[in-house]
């Protein structure tokens, strides 16, 4: 069946999805049967909540159906290669801070030494086989990826690149490998769901990141590196469980003004929603999203408050410090947790920087006051979190 607009009628019910993705890929076991929570809650928000134009529909029926493919190709994978789980994940770095801080730009960085394991967009868009060092550059699946992104974000709304840029190449965040387990916050970015999000905020996410690390093992299998190099914003959510999980793990934590990241954000938000509803409440976006940074900052300091970690483990990093020069700001990265950065990675790491400058996928324009957002009103509510590190207002 299709829509008045010609658009192919899909299904977001359970067993309907549940059925396409075993007849697509003659498989059945989906593994660890815990990811049915959060995949039921973002079906029943899917429908009740993300106003969904006959596209939206679509991609969201598109993005579900992959990852219960994934689901499925992953496991036969695990029970062909059970020698999977002798692989070790050393003393892997996680940048972890809220949206628009400079930790995509600090992932970016790190990625561009060879010593640094990250996964990239085309690996965890299609992770089945295990990707191989021999094919990694040359893998079928970089141009699929990269097709997608094209087809989707790239034609509905060109406009995002300039706010996030997205490629097949980059390193990508692990908010989509927890897609895997259906506990992300990808999906709250994408999609109206406001109840999935509340969710996702408060459940406990122990299994994620046990599923986490063995889609690490996964992907460094046949393809490892020095050590991991991860990023999320999600991650504030759930620091207890990240460091029970890696009890090795060092963190850069990223900061910025409340103020200058909120709106940013909301506006991001709104752009991706609006690639699959025409219902889009600007002003309902900013006040969720402030609310929900707020729970996460909230719950990132109780944590640090807790003495559960050593500061050592923990590298906090300055937006304003950052951007004087990138290149510096790793250095100080490494020497804080007694890693050698040699000239090459360097030389690489400012290669990167002269080949991507700011803006040169346009500039991401918006306003405080179009997301309903009063300045006064966040600093306050925000003061919490600016007093706690040292964050200086229009930094």
């Amino acid at each position: 069946m299709t829509s008045s607009d010609g658009i192919p009628s899909v299904s977001l019910e359970e067993r309907s999805l549940l059925d396409e993705a075993m007849a697509n890929t003659s498989l059945s076991d989906f593994g660890d049967v815990g990811f049915l929570e959060g995949f039921r809650l973002l079906l029943v928000s899917l429908e009740d909540e993300a106003r969904l134009t006959p596209i939206g529909r679509l991609i969201a029926h598109s993005v579900v159906l992959r990852n219960l493919e994934n689901r499925l190709l992953v496991t036969e994978d695990w029970k062909r290669h059970p020698e999977m789980a002798d692989e070790e994940i050393v003393k892997p770095i996680f940048v972890v801070g809220l949206p628009r801080t400079g930790s995509t730009t600090t992932h970016d960085l790190l990625a561009q030494d060879p010593d640094n394991r990250v996964p990239l967009t085309w690996e965890v868009h299609r992770p089945s086989p295990p990707p191989e060092r021999a094919s990694y550059e040359t893998d079928p699946r970089i141009a699929e990826s990269q097709a997608y992104i094209d087809q989707t974000s790239g034609a509905l709304i060109p406009e995002f690149q300039a706010i996030h840029p997205m490629g097949a190449l980059l390193a990508q965040e692990c908010v989509i490998l927890q897609q895997f387990d259906f506990a992300s916050v990808a999906f709250t970015n994408q999609f109206r769901i406001p109840s999935y999000q509340a969710w996702i905020e408060t459940t406990d996410l122990t299994a994620v990141y046990r599923s986490h690390k063995r889609q690490l093992q996964y992907m460094q299998w046949r393809c490892p590196g020095a050590r991991w190099v991860l990023k999320s914003v999600g991650h504030l959510w759930g620091l207890d469980r990240l460091f029970e999980t890696y009890p090795d793990a060092r963190v850069v934590m990223t900061h910025r003004d409340p103020l200058k990241l909120i709106a940013s954000h909301a506006s991001l938000v709104s752009m991706a929603c609006s690639m699959g509803s025409d219902e889009v409440d600007r002003r309902e976006v900013g006040r969720l999203w402030s609310k929900s940074w707020e729970n996460a900052m909230r719950k990132g300091i109780e944590f640090r408050r807790s003495g559960a970690v050593a500061d050592a483990r923990v590298f906090d990093m300055h937006f304003a410090e950052m951007i004087k020069d990138p290149v510096a700001m790793v250095r100080r990265i490494y020497e804080h947790f007694e890693i050698d950065l040699n000239d090459d990675a360097a030389a690489r790491m400012q290669r990167f920087l002269d080949e991507n400058p700011h803006g040169q996928h346009g500039v991401h324009s918006y306003t405080m006051e179009e997301f309903g957002i009063d300045p006064e009103t966040e600093r306050e509510r925000f003061r919490f979190y600016q007093d706690y590190y040292g964050v200086a207002s229009g930094s």
